[in-house]
C-alpha cells in the first residue's frame, strides 16, 4: 500500500510544479486523467460529480494540481478537491488583457460555438469555492450557458450548472478582433513583445525577463494591462453578459 501511494504523489506523477513558481510553464502540467487531489497525491476517483460541490471550469492553472495545492495551503486548507476530465463544446481558452503579478498573462474562457476542447471541472466545497474566488481578482465567476456550452463526461453524462472565472479585462484578440488562443506561456510572451515597442520598454524582450519584471510589481502589472487595452488589442470574450456570482 505505501508503494502505491508513493506512486500517486505529485512529484512521482510529474504535476509538482506550480506556475507561481515557473511563470513560463504556466498553465503548468495538467493530470493525463480525473483524479482527487489530496495534499500531495492524485489519487483515482470513484465518480465523476458530486452533488454537494460547485462545479467549476479550469481553463487555465485552476486544472494544474501543484497551483491549486499551493491555494488551498495560503489558506490552510487541506480537504481533497476532485479533478475531473471532460469534453466541453461552445468554450475555447482565450488570452486574459491583464499581466498577472504570479508574472505571466494567464488563460480566460472565451465563447466560441463548435470548438471542443478536453478540460478539466474542478469540484469545490464551499470553503475551496471561496479560495479560489479570492485569488481570481481580475475574473468574475460566472455560470455557463445551457445548451450553447455543454460539458460532457467520460461515461458519456453531461453536466449543467457549471462556473467558469471569466477575465474582467476582457481578452487578447489575434490582430482581427476575434479572441486569440492561448499557445501557452513561452510563445505568449514571445509573440507579444515582438508586435509591441511600449511591453517592450516595460518588460523587456525576452520572456525570461518579461516574468522577472512583472512578478510581484503590481503597479508594472496595472500599466502592462492599461496598454494591451491602449494598443487596442482587447476584445470582449462574448461571455461577459453572464450574470455574475
Amino acid at each position: 500500500m505505501e508503494g502505491h501511494e508513493e506512486d500517486r504523489t505529485l512529484e512521482a506523477l510529474g504535476l509538482s510544479d506550480a506556475p507561481r513558481d515557473h511563470p513560463l510553464t504556466y498553465p503548468g502540467v495538467w493530470p493525463a486523467e480525473s483524479g482527487l487531489l489530496d495534499g500531495d497525491r492524485l489519487l483515482p476517483l470513484d465518480r465523476l460529480t458530486f452533488p454537494d460541490r460547485t462545479p467549476v471550469l479550469a481553463v487555465g492553472s485552476n486544472a494544474c494540481p501543484a497551483q491549486l495545492r499551493h491555494k488551498m495551503a495560503g489558506f490552510a486548507l487541506t480537504s481533497p478537491i476532485p479533478m475531473v476530465r471532460t469534453r466541453v463544446t461552445g468554450i475555447d481558452v482565450g488570452v486574459s488583457a491583464h499581466v498577472s503579478i504570479l508574472g505571466y498573462v494567464s488563460a480566460s474562457p472565451v465563447h466560441a460555438p463548435g470548438v471542443t476542447r478536453e478540460l478539466f471541472v474542478i469540484w469545490l466545497d464551499a470553503e475551496q469555492l471561496a479560495v479560489v474566488d479570492a485569488t481570481e481578482p481580475n475574473f468574475d465567476r460566472v455560470r455557463l450557458p445551457e445548451p450553447s456550452v455543454r460539458v460532457e463526461l467520460d461515461d458519456g453524462g453531461t453536466l449543467a450548472g457549471v462556473f467558469a472565472y471569466v477575465n474582467r479585462h476582457g481578452v487578447l484578440h489575434n490582430g482581427a478582433g476575434v479572441p486569440r488562443s492561448h499557445p501557452g506561456q513561452r510563445p505568449l510572451i514571445t509573440e507579444l513583445l515582438l508586435g509591441s515597442t511600449g511591453l517592450r520598454r516595460m518588460f523587456g524582450v525576452t520572456p525570461e525577463e518579461f516574468c522577472v519584471r512583472a512578478r510581484a510589481d503590481a503597479r508594472l502589472c496595472e500599466r502592462g494591462t492599461q496598454l494591451f487595452a491602449k494598443e487596442k488589442m482587447v476584445t470582449r470574450s462574448g461571455l461577459e453578459h453572464l450574470r455574475v456570482r
